[in-house]
């Protein structure tokens, strides 16, 4: 079947669909640079309401399978690709019937180099996925499709991803009590506490500071999550009633609110940072980190009193962590959990256990 990628600006790639002609996908078009990984990428809540472009040639070599997913559904609108290839291993299933099974269309055959330079040069485009006989009829179907979803999507895409009721899990370490606030939280987080801590608890993105104390955690996860941090409803001034009273660690979306929480700014990437090769140097050690990154938002440079960068992007000097000492707060912009990505940072984990244990 003849597929289109219509971005809002109305240029079109053409490439072969897979799915069915009545699922049209609407999302923000973005491009991940990661060699392996797509069904973590794809289960990631942090792609809600976006359309993931891979540069990676081929997609689907090794098939799927249950253990690899960050989340119990594919949260992005669509996936596009120069190959989707079906595995020869009758272990595990197939990625384009795991596209299939939760709806979610796909497009291979198209030049993802091109597509990736263009929103590298134009920035992060919203775009439609569709079904036409031509590019001047992809155009007519995609624009009032793109609009009216703009117009129609919540913009608390985090409460839209975090879970509703609260989740208590009995954890593998001998001892520590771990809250997880859920702004779109990836399994992996869940699994790295779990294995260290002795209960872990996951709260609901707009769950009150008290309603989380009052469970007495010894120390505090800000999850990873989708979305303009800004746009999250109740969340900086939740952080802000904990900040102080017991030690936090921010990843991600995570990052980005306890900077809000206190007193610092965000701003959007023209293009954001997503794969799982992104090169972070911890400022303090000189360590230097191979990271898996998925965000469209940014620390400003401009931080509060009292408040540090501590870890630097090399790509483009963004920051990627920071810390509040003496309110024994801390957060990295990147993904130390890396599901997919290296394990470089999963050490970040053990430093956390060690401040609360």
């Amino acid at each position: 079947m003849k597929g289109f990628l219509v971005l809002q600006d109305k240029t079109v790639f053409e490439g072969k669909f897979h799915g069915q002609s009545n699922w049209p996908a609407v999302g923000e078009v973005v491009f991940n640079t990661s060699m392996v990984g797509y069904q973590e990428i794809l289960t990631d809540p942090s792609y809600y309401q976006q359309i993931i472009v891979m540069t990676a040639p081929e997609q689907g070599n090794y098939g799927v399978a249950n253990t690899e997913r960050e989340s119990d559904q594919i949260w992005a609108q669509g996936f596009i690709c120069l190959q989707l290839n079906q595995t020869q291993d009758q272990s595990r299933g197939q990625l384009s019937e795991e596209l299939a099974e939760y709806k979610i269309p796909a497009l291979s055959e198209i030049d993802t180099r091109l597509l990736t330079l263009h929103i590298r040069e134009q920035g992060t485009p919203w775009g439609a996925i569709v079904v036409a006989r031509n590019s001047e009829e992809a155009i007519e179907k995609s624009l009032p499709l793109i609009e009216e979803k703009k117009k129609k999507v919540a913009k608390d895409w985090v409460y839209e991803t975090s879970t509703k009721e609260t989740i208590f899990l009995k954890g593998q370490g001998p001892k520590g009590r771990v809250a997880i606030y859920d702004f779109g939280a990836k399994g992996s987080i869940t699994e790295q506490l779990v294995s260290r801590f002795s209960e872990v608890a996951i709260f609901n993105s707009r769950a009150s500071s008290k309603t989380i104390l009052d469970w007495a955690p010894q120390g505090i996860v800000l999850s990873n999550g989708p979305g303009n941090p800004t746009d999250v409803v109740g969340a900086v001034e939740q952080v802000k009633k904990i900040l102080g009273q017991i030690p936090i660690f921010g990843i991600c979306m995570g990052h980005q609110i306890l900077a809000l929480a206190l007193g610092g700014k965000t701003y959007k990437l023209k293009f954001g940072h997503r794969g799982s090769n992104h090169p972070v140097k911890n400022l303090e050690t000189g360590e230097i980190y191979m990271t898996s990154q998925n965000h469209g938002y940014a620390v400003s440079e401009d931080l509060p009193l009292g408040v540090k960068k501590s870890q630097i992007n090399l790509y483009d000097n963004t920051i990627e962590g920071i810390e509040a000492q003496k309110l024994q707060a801390w957060s990295v912009q990147y993904h130390p959990e890396a599901g997919p990505g290296p394990h470089d940072s999963r050490v970040l984990f053990d430093y956390f256990a060690k401040k609360i244990l």
